[in-house]
């Protein structure tokens, strides 16, 4: 199962640790300490935001795809996924996944009933509990925003931003997008939530078959990859391109005082 949220600064690493992780899974605090280490004060920030409740898309991540889509019920299968889906990408739809799963009791019938991977939904809690104990160990506070707040989902899709900045896309006036820096070709794989095409995707996985797709993606906005990955996203060291111009137009926005704040 994928789920991510919660800081993401050491997603990356943590997903390079355990080798075995399948897709991005926001991790908390990367297992490497030394790059937590180095990446603190990054990840603090992020964590604050996206808080606690990041944690469950996380552990998401470091276990087998949640969804079942069996060949006699396809149809019936897609309709459950979809009643999970939400606007802005996979990574949140996985979140509402995981609180229904808890709001169920973990029912093994009930991940049956939606077309649900149970032993996927169970690593996942298992990974979160890891997290937990990882942030425990480094002394984060646990806090969240909370459910109601209009900021819940926003501050989870910053956490991602702040892990997974290298791992973006942007959509060319062509219709195809372009990953950021390397330049390579993709479109979003048919198993995406997403019912439009964002002008930037945060992606999880690079998947190379007949054509290149990027999947499991969450919509994210050009000023978060500048506030939040400032060294990555200097545009002193970036390729020329079409991204380039719209970030080079947006940077000379935030240095205004209507977008000096974060």
């Amino acid at each position: 199962m994928l789920i991510d949220v919660v800081s993401i600064v050491s997603v990356r690493m943590l997903i390079e640790a355990v080798g075995t992780c399948v897709c991005l899974l926001i991790d908390v605090v990367g297992t490497c300490v030394s790059t937590y280490v180095n990446r603190r004060r990054l990840f603090h920030r992020s964590l604050t935001r996206a808080g606690w409740s990041s944690l469950a898309p996380t552990r998401h991540f470091l276990v087998p795809q949640c969804f079942l889509r069996p060949n006699e019920a396809k149809k019936a299968a897609d309709e459950a996924k979809m009643r999970f889906a939400h606007i802005d990408g996979d990574h949140l739809t996985l979140l509402n996944v995981y609180h229904a799963f808890k709001q169920n009791a973990e029912d093994a019938q009930w991940c049956y009933d939606n077309f649900i991977q149970y032993r996927s939904m169970k690593s996942a809690d298992n990974v979160r509990q890891q997290l937990a104990r990882i942030m425990d160990r480094f002394n984060l506070k646990r806090t969240s925003t909370d459910f109601a707040s209009k900021d819940y989902y926003l501050n989870i899709r910053k956490a991602l931003v702040a892990g997974f900045f290298m791992q973006v896309a942007h959509l060319e006036r062509t219709g195809h997008y372009l990953t950021v820096k390397d330049n390579q070709v993709v479109q979003l794989h048919p198993s995406t939530c997403l019912d439009h095409k964002p002008e930037w995707v945060l992606y999880n996985e690079f998947v190379l078959t007949t054509k290149n797709y990027i999947r499991t993606v969450t919509d994210v906005k050009p000023d978060w990859l500048l506030r939040l990955a400032q060294q990555y996203y200097d545009m002193a060291n970036f390729p020329e391109c079409e991204a380039k111009r719209v970030l080079q137009r947006i940077y000379a926005k935030l240095q205004t005082k209507e977008y000096s704040q974060y």
